[in-house]
C-alpha cells in the first residue's frame, strides 16, 4: 500500500455510533502533536483492520499501530526550512505529519541542511551543516 507525503498521522480507531451520526475518534495526542486541530476539517481515508494486520505481516519491520513513529532517524541528513521559532529562539522546521525538528541557531524563513542528532516520540533535534544559498 502506498502512503502519501501529505499523510498528517495515521492511528487505529473505532468507528461509534452517537446520535443520528458515525464518529471517528482521533486520539488526545495526535492534537497534542500538532498533526490535527480542533475544528478543522481533513480528508480521512479508512482501511480495513483486515488489510493493515496483512500487510503488517509481509513486512519485517516491528511497529507499534497505536504511536506513529518518527518519520526521522538519528544521523539522518536532510533539507528543512524554518518554519517558527520556539519559547528558547531555536527554530522550528516542520516535516512528515507535522513531525517537528528543532534547529538551533536558525532563523525563520531559512532553509537549511541539517543533520538529525536526537530523535524523541514527538520531536527531534537537528544540527545545521551547511545553509542554502
Amino acid at each position: 500500500m502506498e502512503i502519501s507525503d501529505k499523510l498528517l498521522c495515521l492511528f487505529n480507531a473505532e468507528v461509534s455510533e452517537r446520535d443520528d451520526e458515525y464518529v471517528v475518534r482521533v486520539p488526545k495526542s495526535e492534537v497534542e502533536h500538532g498533526a490535527v486541530e480542533p475544528d478543522e476539517i481533513y480528508r480521512v481515508a479508512l482501511i480495513g483492520r483486515e488489510e493493515i494486520e496483512a500487510e503488517e505481516s509481509e513486512t519485517a519491520a516491528p511497529s507499534a499501530p497505536d504511536e506513529p513513529q518518527p518519520p526521522v532517524e538519528p544521523g539522518e541528513v536532510r533539507y528543512v526550512e524554518i518554519e517558527d521559532l520556539g519559547k528558547q529562539g531555536d527554530g522550528i522546521a516542520r516535516v512528515e505529519r507535522g513531525y517537528v525538528i528543532i534547529v538551533p541557531d536558525a532563523e525563520v524563513g531559512e532553509r537549511v541542511k541539517i543533520e538529525v542528532s536526537e530523535v524523541k516520540s514527538n520531536f527531534a533535534v537537528g544540527e545545521v551543516i551547511d545553509e542554502e544559498p
